[in-house]
């Protein structure tokens, strides 16, 4: 396009070269130019849990979830509808049929839980597993914690043209001609309400992908993301390799980092590309000599500084001081018997030695100075130790045997792993999924499948190198699948004593096979044999339980250290976690405050999940509640504002206030004095938010 304006520019007529121009531009924004895929029918959601009336949207339980049928009357278990598409007319018997909501549709949604674990009472930390559609959970994350997420880890399905995931309820396989744009649709969809919750000043989004969709995804999320820097980082999962016929062997996929504002990779002990491993590394030494650009002495005089050699024996003898900048290298004074080596290059080009004088002197005293053979003219050459032969890893320092300047010497010295940033390729034995990944399901969930599952420590140090100074961080996965990424911040946790907070979404489905085994004998989606079978509930929560108390699901304890920490998995984690399945609320209902105990889960969420998630009794509600535990406060009946008030100055902790009244004047006045603490108006901010959501 920028070749064609260039050549219009050319005509020389000004009245025709305007207007081709015009109708260039217009044909400019009528066309996508970039990454360019098609839209498809809106998504729909099954929604198990809501009643079935008159007008509902309903679809079949099997088949496609868009066939959509409007209910037109009840009578016992049939219910007559009709079809959108057709206007047929259908009676199906009310257990074939589930409600459904459509993309872009106004949602009320809550949570209610299914289940808890709780091994850290003392602790006010909980992470949380919310059973949903991630598309609807991220709705409703976007109002509990817009521009509050530190880093999102997500591993969507790979689009591998196997049944690895759905669409509008049905597999997309590699017969599917629109897998790909399929594919983007959805994911675009869900890339654009995370954006939503990352903190614009500070996070990183962090996907991973194999070849099938890279190239895609990559572009996806530079237009999404324009703002943000993108870095795509190459990892070995599966050492052994991936065999094809005719092709290399795949042993590795990828993974985007997405930077926005001041985001950073932090600095570990390991470049990811040359991995410290114990008794397995050789001796590395480098020489003392700076050389290349910027090398030269005048860019740092304090490191020009002579090292003075024995005449006779040619051994080591001092150091002396750095050389004012104007100071002729020639004037040294040597001590007696001694000559000075400076860092000169074969060219006579006066450089930089690596080590200030303190420092080498350190080195030297440790074993990490090496000296050569003699020259012609007495001096020798000088080097480093830059990696030592690992004896042992123990507690962030590295056990490393070397020797003495003279060789005859073996020494034992401690030195700290050392600050280094990650490498874009990732080669370490701890991210094989087959043994860090799938082994461990096994180990932990005997009898149980998931396919494809991650390694552990390969998601740790994805997540480790992005939070590692952000001891706080609350971190989202809202393509959960096992459980691996409340694992691994459970891990992180344990190793610098953090407070991070995980936050996990994935669906409840069962795998093809077992949905064919189910239909056969007459279950179907929605029904409780089905839903145990689902991910949900068969692999990623009984997983978080399990590794958070110690033990496999035979509550046999588990066996073996964590890597790179000695931490015992039997241990488990000082941790806990609530389990939650997302539902719809009535709007109405929410309105006039029916609802108000199916909401507590959500505001004690909005309240930063602070101690154990409150529940209140049924029966009449009380005027307010005072929770100093869950550092949160809600005024129930209005009329009770001043009572309220007192309490809340009796407890400071106190930092999430909610207050339900449709005065908008009124909350205003009431919250007047609570200057620091985050307020809301109930139902009024619940009901706007999901009115705004409605299309975006």
């Amino acid at each position: 396009m920028a070749l064609l304006q260039d050549l219009i520019q050319q005509i020389d007529d000004p009245a025709l070269r305007e207007r081709i121009l015009q109708e260039t531009n217009k044909l400019v924004k009528q066309k996508k130019f970039g990454l360019v895929f098609e839209e498809h029918l809106p998504e729909c959601t099954p929604l198990y849990d809501v009643p079935i009336r008159v007008g509902s949207k309903v679809a079949r339980k099997i088949g496609y979830v868009s066939d959509i049928y409007t209910v037109l009357k009840t009578e016992g278990s049939a219910v007559l509808c009709d079809r959108r598409e057709t206007h047929e007319q259908v009676t199906f018997q009310r257990d074939e049929i589930v409600a459904i909501a459509e993309f872009g549709e106004p949602i009320y949604p809550t949570l209610r839980p299914l289940d808890y674990v709780e091994n850290a009472p003392d602790s006010d930390l909980w992470h949380t597993l919310i059973e949903a559609d991630n598309y609807h959970a991220l709705q409703l994350l976007e109002y509990l914690y817009a521009e509050k997420v530190d880093c999102i880890y997500i591993d969507p399905p790979y689009n591998t043209g196997a049944k690895d995931w759905k669409y509008n309820n049905d597999y997309v396989d590699s017969t599917d001609a629109y897998r790909h744009s399929k594919w983007l649709s959805m994911m675009e969809k869900r890339l654009k309400l995370a954006k939503k919750l990352l903190n614009p000043e500070d996070s990183v989004l962090i996907v991973t992908i194999d070849e099938k969709e890279y190239l895609h995804l990559g572009c996806l999320l530079e237009e999404i993301f324009s703002e943000a820097e993108v870095q795509m980082v190459s990892s070995v999962i599966n050492p052994k390799g991936s065999a094809r016929t005719g092709r290399f062997s795949r042993v590795d996929e990828y993974l985007f980092f997405v930077f926005l504002g001041k985001s950073e990779v932090y600095p570990c002990e390991s470049d990811m590309l040359r991995e410290v491993n114990e008794d397995k590394r050789s001796v590395r030494w480098a020489g003392l000599m700076r050389n290349g650009e910027g090398s030269t002495r005048g860019r740092i005089p304090s490191l020009f500084y002579p090292i003075f050699i024995d005449k006779t024996t040619g051994k080591f003898h001092s150091v002396g001081e750095p050389l004012k900048p104007e100071q002729d290298r020639k004037t040294v004074i040597c001590p007696e018997g001694t000559i000075a080596m400076f860092p000169v290059s074969g060219s006579g080009q006066e450089l930089q030695w690596r080590l200030y004088p303190p420092s080498f002197l350190n080195y030297l005293e440790k074993g990490y100075i090496r000296f050569g053979k003699r020259n012609k003219n007495g001096t020798r050459s000088v080097s480093y130790l830059q990696d030592g032969m690992i004896k042992k890893i123990e507690n962030g320092q590295i056990i490393v045997t070397g020797r003495n300047p003279e060789g005859d010497l073996e020494l034992e010295y401690a030195d700290s792993l050392g600050t280094k940033k990650p490498a874009t390729i990732w080669n370490s034995v701890s991210h094989s999924a087959s043994e860090h990944g799938s082994s461990f399901i096994k180990n932990v969930l005997p009898g149980r499948k998931f396919t494809y599952p991650k390694s552990l420590y390969a998601v740790h140090d994805a997540i480790r190198f992005i939070t590692k100074e952000k001891k706080d961080a609350i971190i989202v996965d809202f393509f959960a699948g096992s459980g691996t990424t409340l694992h691994a911040v459970n891990l992180l946790n344990a190793e610098d004593n953090g407070h991070r907070r995980c936050i996990m979404v994935t669906n409840n489905e069962v795998s093809a096979d077992e949905s064919k085994a189910l239909l056969k004998q007459g279950i179907k989606p929605g029904d409780e044999e089905w839903n145990k079978l689902g991910i949900a509930r068969h692999v990623t929560w009984p997983r978080t339980v399990c590794s958070i108390e110690g033990h496999d699901i035979n509550n046999n304890s588990l066996k073996g250290n964590y890597i790179g920490c000695d931490i015992p998995m039997s241990d488990g984690f000082k941790a806990n976690a609530a389990f939650f399945k997302l539902f719809f609320l009535d709007k109405t209902s929410v309105a006039l405050g029916r609802q108000f105990k199916e909401l507590l889960p959500v505001l004690w969420m909005k309240g930063g999940a602070i101690g154990k998630c409150p529940t209140v009794d049924e029966g009449d509600l009380p005027n307010m509640l005072i929770l100093p535990i869950n550092k949160m406060a809600i005024l129930i009946d209005e009329i009770y504002y001043p009572e309220f008030d007192e309490q809340i100055a009796l407890y400071p902790e106190i930092q999430t206030v909610f207050i339900v009244t449709d005065s908008e004047p009124a909350y205003r006045e009431m919250i007047r004095n609570y200057n620091g603490k985050d307020c809301y108006q109930l139902y009024r901010d619940y009901l706007d938010n999901f009115r705004i959501n409605t299309g975006r």
